[in-house]
């Protein structure tokens, strides 16, 4: 089995995908295969297709879509062993299985190459540490999920793989920042802060890569607008690390080190 979920979604079985046209059972395939080889309870099931509104016809409709996904699945294998999509999707205590092998999966892919990446950062392999992170990013073709309908379990799902590819990304220009690119850095990190306004990692990496690059006083423009925002938003100040930082750009220090700012 072949899924794909970092972007527009899919699901290929032999080489065919089983990926339902309507919406509800293209949600229930993707969450189960993303709990490939794990009993997904029905109540964990219902809760994604109807959330606190499940009709009193719940039951039997996720019976029906479970069986058109086992027609799905039994289409893509030789007519001799069509019995086999039982096998494939399995009917467990009070819930179902995908119990199909994955040949490849992008998410784990993803989770193992960042993994990968964040080990070769903290061995203080820089270059090592960009390039396997780069990789990671690169399985990325949009936001995930961004063609399935996501009720309450698919949206934490979701939550937490943008959080991994935040993180990713962010260990990734920390990577390059140890290689020296600050200059080319700066329009990449302009973009994220613009979209992450109180990500105080981007900040602080925007500041330092602004510092780095001759331009002092748009690091200390990046700490204002960061400023304003958590006081207006929250009533609250920068962390002690960012007053730190910005303290440092107002003395001209030279040599700001990422660890010292809490991004190694």
């Amino acid at each position: 089995m072949d899924v794909k979920v970092l972007g527009s979604a899919s699901v290929a079985l032999c080489g065919k995908s089983i990926m339902p046209t309507a919406g509800k059972p293209r949600q229930l395939l993707i969450l189960l295969a993303l709990r490939c080889g794990r009993a997904v309870p029905v109540a964990t099931l219902m809760e994604e297709l109807w959330g606190d509104d499940i009709p009193r016809s719940g039951t039997t409709t996720l019976q029906t879509y479970i069986l058109k996904l086992r027609r799905l699945i039994a289409m893509t294998l030789p007519s001799d062993s069509r019995g086999a999509a039982k096998e494939l999707l399995l009917t467990s205590f009070n819930g179902y299985q995908l119990n199909a092998t994955c040949a490849s999966f992008d998410l784990l892919e993803f989770e193992r190459l960042a993994a990968d990446g964040e080990a070769a950062l903290d061995n203080g392999d820089a270059l090592g540490a960009s390039r396997i992170l780069s990789r990671a990013l690169d399985l990325w073709r949009g936001p995930a999920l961004m063609d399935i309908p996501t009720g309450r379990v698919l949206t934490t799902e979701t939550v937490g793989m943008e959080e991994a590819r935040m993180r990713a990304l962010e260990r990734r220009i920390v990577a390059d920042c140890q290689l020296g690119k600050y200059a080319a850095l700066v329009p990449e990190l302009r973009v994220l802060v613009e979209q992450n306004p109180m990500d105080e990692n981007f900040c602080a990496l925007l500041m330092i890569a602004f510092q780095r690059s001759g331009a002092a006083w748009r690091a200390l423009e990046v700490y204002r607008n960061l400023r304003v925002s958590l006081v207006e938003e929250f009533g609250v100040e920068p962390s002690a690390r960012m007053q730190r930082l910005h303290q440092a750009v107002l003395e001209n220090t030279q040599e700001l080190s990422l660890r010292e700012y809490g991004l190694l």
